[in-house]
């Protein structure tokens, strides 16, 4: 076609500037690399500003951070949209109904499918479907996403990091972790999959050797953004949490690969707020808060900035215990107040969808107070956290509240509704050291004999990981 060029997948896109194409390029990259230049998407519209690609693509990218400035583009794109080839045509389709604040969640992930039917190539609209997946809660529709279009992507090391999470968190263990590994044969340096592997490793309380292989994988993570890179080194400190390293290795990863990437000049402060609060729940839940100092404290003071609500339900949920627990109540209770102003604006079917997620944002401000009997007639008598994805969390990220509901239980003198609670998660993960030890204190308070076992198990576990 006159007056067009391939991109990267070998779609026609309506332009004659090489640099356009470039910069379109470029931003596929940054996209499935997790990279931390995603803004160059910016500098195609510059050399090509009737492009409707270019400027649909700088509209999505703009639509959270400057939504005005995301409407200029929004209104170049429509434009000329009659010029457009039908691969533009199709990614302004799904873009632009998935921006809209009145969306269908269905209906964009369908337009998602009828693209990605016609255009199996295109990777970034496939990562784009599958973090709305992500956020809505529907890991089985991520999944049959990826799998519509691997037949035609089986050379790209990109489709087999998304397959691989996909089959995570549909709990496919065994399956993700050969997607993993397929990825690797052909780029080891992919964060995605590195980053799904590690999820594989953790889960399967293998915390040794999930720990060697995120710091050899850590050597290519400089050029991510800061969620991955920040969520990647997460992960280790998990890692050291769970399988009873020394608290002082979680402290060096928290303070020099977690905290310390708010020095980079181009930092995204919100994405190190989501990983520093969440390591620092299950530091608390664990009753080792003490050990960071004021760390919580320094951290709740940043959350304090309503500038840092409303862009995650999950990081306000993070937020909302940070602040409850370190006694900033009248900024909890305020940022409750707009969650629920917020859900009230939905659709009938979103605030259906978000009641699970307000259940838990209110428990998590009266579990932050200390008032745990209230938090758990919240969170009702069979509250299991894998029901609550709609917060836009992995299972890894739900897990800790689980924890939190066991530790209520406990608190409260709950002790065989949480040895159920307990042995419903030792069936997933037998060795994790610290669910032994919350069994080992709900049957002390019963005064049970098997008190010990778990005690002994819980640091037999302990000592033979680090």
């Amino acid at each position: 076609m006159e007056g067009t060029k391939m991109d990267r997948w070998g779609y026609e896109v309506r332009t004659s500037s090489e640099a356009c194409i470039s910069a379109i390029n470029s931003y596929y990259h940054q996209v499935l690399s997790y990279g931390r230049k995603r803004s160059v998407i910016l500098e195609a519209p510059v050399h090509d500003p009737h492009c409707v690609l270019a400027n649909i693509l700088a509209a999505h990218f703009l639509c959270s951070s400057d939504p005005s400035r995301a409407l200029l583009y929004l209104d170049a794109a429509k434009s000329r949209l009659e010029q457009a080839t039908s691969y533009e045509k199709a990614a302004f389709e799904s873009i632009i109904y998935l921006i809209s604040p009145d969306r269908d969640d269905d209906v964009a992930v369908e337009l998602h499918y009828k693209l990605q039917d016609n255009f199996p190539k295109d990777l970034v609209s496939l990562k784009r479907a599958q973090v709305l997946c992500f956020y809505i809660g529907r890991p089985d529709l991520s999944l049959k996403l990826v799998q519509q279009v691997l037949p035609k992507n089986d050379q790209e090391n990109f489709i087999y990091g998304m397959l691989a999470f996909a089959l995570l968190e549909m709990g496919q263990m065994e399956d993700a972790e050969k997607a993993a590994k397929k990825a690797f044969e052909i780029n080891k340096e992919d964060p995605w999959a590195q980053h799904a592997l590690c999820h594989v490793l953790q889960y399967e309380c293998r915390f040794k050797e999930a720990v060697e292989f995120m710091k050899e994988s850590s050597r290519s993570w400089s050029a991510l953004s800061s969620f991955m890179y920040t969520h990647n080194w997460w992960h280790v400190a998990l890692c050291y949490l769970e399988g009873h390293s020394p608290m002082k290795n979680v402290v060096e990863v928290y303070d020099l690969c977690i905290w310390k990437e708010l020095e980079r000049d181009d930092a995204m402060a919100a994405e190190v707020y989501l990983n520093a609060v969440g390591l620092l729940l299950r530091v608390y839940v664990r009753g080792e808060i003490n050990v960071f100092e004021d760390r919580l404290k320094i951290l709740a003071g940043y959350l304090t900035d309503p500038v840092f609500w409303y862009l995650e339900w999950h990081l306000d949920l993070l937020t909302l215990w940070a602040l409850a627990c370190t006694g900033e109540l009248s900024k909890a209770e305020e940022l409750l107040k707009g969650l629920r102003s917020r859900i009230s604006m939905m659709s009938k079917k979103k605030q259906q969808l978000m009641q699970k997620g307000m259940q838990l944002a209110e428990a998590l401000y009266h579990y932050g107070k200390g008032d745990y009997k209230q938090a758990l007639e919240l969170l009702g008598s069979d509250f299991q956290a894998v029901n609550y994805k709609v917060i836009g969390a992995s299972d890894e990220q739900l897990d800790v509240f689980d924890e939190v509901w066991i530790s209520m239980l406990l608190n409260t003198g709950q002790a065989m509704r949480a040895i159920d609670a307990i042995q419903k998660q030792l069936k997933k993960r037998e060795g994790c050291p610290f669910l032994w030890h919350l069994l080992e204190r709900a049957y002390t308070l019963l005064d049970r004999p098997e008190a010990s076992i778990a005690g002994e198990k819980a640091r037999a576990l302990e000592t033979a990981y680090f």
